[in-house]
């Protein structure tokens, strides 16, 4: 059936060379910055290669699958985004209601980020790998919840609850090879169920009230305290610098008397006259004084009153002359 012109039996090998050779021609394939090639023989994955030109063994005997292994996927649990009334999201109780370590529920709405680390692992290790991540990130995230109480869960330990997720799961996937890297772990919500939201609402305003109460208590305290430790301080020392007053006044009364008494002892005559004289000048200091003769009063010295000089002249009476 060949034409004469391709020379017999030198045509039909001058094809068959040319069909081995595109034949041979068809086994390089490129890969891409963000792929992996994973080439099969006969079915069975033997490599994996990474992004440039490579060579494979033409078709039939080796093929290669080049997926891409940047994308990032996006599991949903404990809601459907975009599948409820009005484009809002939709939830699914059967997978969002978990039990806590202090035997409370909790409705927890989570996602998971996730990327193919190897591309050979992910296509021949799971045979639906976007479910097995799935079912894994439930039941990490009910693990770390059972092994939490309620209220870090609704409150200071979210981030907590989801970077522990997302380490569970790692090491689950990681157990099955299954070639996937958990990128995120996003706790959107984390509520009480909602049958008795509006009953957990009221308990966690009075905690906050009891706290507020305590916190101010606290510091009227702290206020209080300080205070009075200073007042007793002062008082003490009040007292001590009283004392100490007392102490030197006695002691000064000792000293005097023991002084007047030395005195009285080497001049008795003299040490009573002076006594004597220092009383009298004390009870007549603020008196009128009339000095007499010792003849009984027979010649009245004057006696000029010093003292009233200096008091203020009295005012005539009204009407007077």
């Amino acid at each position: 059936m060949l034409p004469g012109s391709l020379g017999g039996g030198r045509g039909v090998v001058l094809i068959l060379l040319i069909v081995i050779a595109v034949w041979g021609a068809s086994g390089f394939y490129r890969v891409l910055p963000d792929e992996q090639g994973v080439v099969l023989r006969f079915g069975q994955w033997v490599k994996t290669t990474l992004p440039g030109l490579h060579y494979h063994l033409p078709t039939p005997i080796e093929s290669v699958l080049i997926p891409s292994v940047t994308t990032v996927h996006r599991e949903e649990i404990g809601f459907r985004s975009g599948e409820g009334r009005n484009g809002t999201a939709r939830a699914v109780p059967e997978e969002s209601l978990m039990l806590t370590g202090d035997e409370n529920i909790v409705d927890i709405n989570f996602s998971v980020f996730w990327r193919i680390k190897d591309a050979g692992a992910y296509l021949f290790n799971l045979d639906r790998p976007e479910i097995t991540v799935k079912s894994a990130a439930e039941a990490s995230m009910r693990e770390v919840v059972g092994n939490n109480n309620l209220q870090p869960i609704l409150s200071e330990g979210k981030q907590a609850i989801a970077d522990g997720a997302r380490q569970r799961l790692q090491s689950v996937l990681d157990q099955y090879g299954a070639g996937v890297e958990v990128t995120e772990v996003n706790l959107q919500k984390a509520d009480a169920p909602q049958p008795v939201i509006d009953a957990y609402n009221d308990v966690q305003r009075a905690k906050a009230d009891l706290e507020r109460q305590v916190a101010e208590a606290q510091a009227y305290l702290n206020d209080l305290v300080p205070r009075a430790r200073g007042e007793a301080t002062q008082m003490v020392q009040q007292a001590e610098a009283y004392k100490q007053q007392v102490l030197a006044v006695a002691q000064g009364d000792a000293q005097r008397f023991l002084s007047v008494f030395q005195a009285y002892s080497v001049a008795k005559d003299v040490t009573v006259r002076r006594m004597y004289l220092e009383t009298m000048e004390q009870v007549l200091k603020g008196s009128n004084k009339i000095v007499l003769d010792q003849a009984g009063g027979q010649g009245v010295l004057p006696y000029l009153q010093l003292p009233n000089l200096n008091r203020p002249a009295t005012p005539a009476p009204a009407g007077g002359r």
